[in-house]
């Protein structure tokens, strides 16, 4: 009987995408004992947002999170973490010497499988990280990004903004090329990533059928449930003879995340695959998630929860015949029979229904509700249709990139930038991120097809492709705290966290650092309160903040004389840079916020005379 291994996402990928990774350190270590228990292949516990979100939000250390875990658990399961291959966590491409002492202190740390990843599948992204991962003992799990052709805007405006549209890049060779460079460069195992859950179940049957000819490494699926694809694919990827699945525990499940475990067992067992999973253990954990679940409520994605269910109890009649009817569809490879199965089951046990809008937009769920965040930030929501509408051009127009983090960002928020700019009467593309500049230079690698030299000319300056030079990284300051007297960044671990994260760990490490410094003094003098001097009222021209955001530089400063078009300050808006220009001449007076301040949309930032 062949065994089908699970990897859990539940402490990774499963609460980031239904609970915006908000789980503490203490909830992670209430349900340890029984994953121990559980016996699961591995588990991803790491990366992604995980390292950025328990600095940022909770006040905690992300080496802490994954030393500890891997304390509890042994080598009972062997724990994994996300990677983006040369940009690691960050929205830069990296040097070497970082990639090496990351991949050193994360396998030292306790991790065995970093899967590795580039948001345009360029492969020579991923080589370094590849390399040392294996060099310190870890575990390469290489995954391909699923992606699908963008449909394009027929007719009208909209179609007047493409140039012809390519023939379909996204073929089933096009994956299996990727596949086949990733094994020459060592991967251990290939994942098909489908970030968006928009693989369709033959989709998938075909390409693990494929890879599975063409290589001898395991195959690993994951998908997410958001448009209504996910369980089906994925019992058509364990029909299809796939290595490993994602699944996440019930309680965490569906949705916005991925297939429950509990389900997947089921058809397991009804096609003849062995999971060595202790269900038992399983439902331990699903126990404390329920509690956990309540506690992170106002994160909630769903806002429902999935009816109790026990899959080693006998299923009900009319369940049964479901799950038969989706066996059976399965081996017949029949999509539709398969997929109406699937859903009919989901509903019965309360997960939600396919998002019908973001299967029909063919965009990742976190691409979609961070434009509707930023939107909603601009008071805009109502400009949402016109900037979907808006991401097929601009896709096109920057090479194609798949929509996976970063790139989905980066496309997104150009997208909403750009139906901005036609709002306020200004050209498309008067507003674009760095993040976008730098993608359309070529600096976050080979785009899957090439980028119009003229288009590249008008973002950039200059036609020419200008690939990253890792050379020229410069390494964050690592100044000496007043309050300690000490480096902020004291060992390896910490300074490997100010070059992925320098805003985020440089407060972090700050707080944390000088918090513990004032408790162990014997005594603190009390600090007077100054009484805020009165504001001078603004009587000159201002540049404003298109956005709401934070102020990470400034590019003027009081005397400096400005232009039309003048670079005057980088803003940070949904992790996109924003370089904002003059859009009248004078005299710099007065900036009229600091580095690092947050600052609301239309907010004046600088004053003019």
């Amino acid at each position: 009987m062949k065994t089908l291994k699970i990897r859990d996402l539940t402490l990774r990928d499963g609460q980031q995408s239904a609970f915006a990774t908000r789980m503490t350190q203490a909830q992670v270590d209430r349900v340890l004992k029984h994953y121990k228990n559980a016996h699961f292949y591995a588990m991803e516990v790491w990366g992604g947002a995980v390292p950025d979100s328990v600095m940022r939000y909770l006040g905690e250390n992300p080496w802490d999170r994954l030393e500890k875990i891997h304390k509890e658990i042994g080598k009972v399961s062997k724990l994994t973490a996300l990677s983006r291959g040369r940009n690691l966590f960050g929205y830069q491409p990296y040097p070497d010497t970082i990639i090496e002492g990351f991949c050193k202190e994360s396998i030292g740390s306790g991790l065995g499988i970093m899967r590795i990843f580039d948001a345009l599948n360029d492969t020579d992204n991923i080589a370094s990280t590849i390399k040392y991962v294996k060099q310190y003992g870890g575990i390469a799990d290489c995954a391909v990004c699923y992606t699908v052709d963008p449909k394009y805007p027929e007719g009208g405006f909209f179609a007047r903004l493409l140039k012809k549209a390519p023939k379909p890049v996204f073929t089933d060779e096009y994956f299996l090329e990727k596949v086949k460079q990733m094994v020459a460069l060592g991967a251990d195992m290939i994942t098909i990533k489908d970030m968006s859950g928009l693989i369709p179940p033959k989709r998938v049957y075909d390409l693990v059928t494929l890879f599975k000819q063409h290589t001898k490494v395991p195959i690993d699926f994951h998908t997410h449930c958001t448009p209504g694809y996910g369980l089906a694919s994925v019992v058509s990827a364990i029909a299809a003879g796939v290595d490993i699945v994602d699944t996440n525990i019930w309680n965490f499940a569906g949705g916005p995340a991925a297939p429950a475990l509990e389900l997947v067992w089921v058809f397991a067992r009804k096609l003849g695959v062995k999971i060595d999973v202790d269900m038992k253990a399983v439902a331990d954990i699903n126990r404390e998630l329920a509690s956990i679940r309540e506690e992170l409520s106002e994160f909630d994605a769903v806002k429902g929860t999935a009816v109790s269910f026990d899959p080693l109890a006998p299923l009900p009649a009319d369940i049964e015949a479901l799950f038969d009817k989706a066996v059976e569809a399965a081996k017949e490879v029949d999509e539709d029979a398969l997929v109406e199965a699937c859903h009919r089951i989901e509903a019965r046990f309360g997960f939600p229904p396919p998002n019908e809008l973001v299967k029909n937009a063919e965009i990742p769920g976190g691409m979609y509700t961070n434009m509707v965040a930023q939107l909603k930030q601009l008071g805009n929501e109502e400009i949402l249709p016109r900037a979907m509408e808006l991401i097929p051009p601009v896709r096109l127009d920057a090479g194609l990139p798949p929509l996976v983090t970063p790139t989905s960002q980066i496309v997104g928020a150009q997208a909403v930038n750009c139906a901005m700019d036609e709002k306020n009467g200004k050209p498309l593309y008067t507003t674009k991120s760095v993040q976008f500049v730098n993608l359309v230079k070529g600096e976050y690698g080979k785009t899957p097809v090439p980028v119009d030299p003229a288009f590249r000319e008008k973002i950039t300056g200059s036609p020419v492709e200008t690939n990253y030079d890792t050379s020229k990284h410069v390494m964050q300051p690592n100044p000496i705290l007043e309050c300690t007297g000490k480096p902020l960044a004291e060992n390896e671990k910490e300074v490997l966290l100010l070059e992925l994260f320098p805003l985020v760990a440089k407060d972090f490490l700050t707080k944390s650092k000088c918090a513990k410094a004032e408790a162990e003094k014997a005594k603190a003098a009390p600090v007077a309160e100054n009484s805020a001097p009165e504001a001078t009222p603004i009587s000159g021209n201002t540049i404003t903040a298109p956005l709401p955001g934070k102020i990470l530089e400034f590019l003027v400063k009081a005397g400096d004389e400005v232009t039309e078009n003048t670079d005057t300050f980088v803003l940070e808006a949904m992790k996109m840079e924003n370089t904002i220009t003059a859009e009248t001449t004078g005299r710099v007076k007065r900036l009229l916020f600091n580095v690092g301040d947050n600052v609301p949309a239309n907010a004046a930032v600088i004053e003019l005379e």
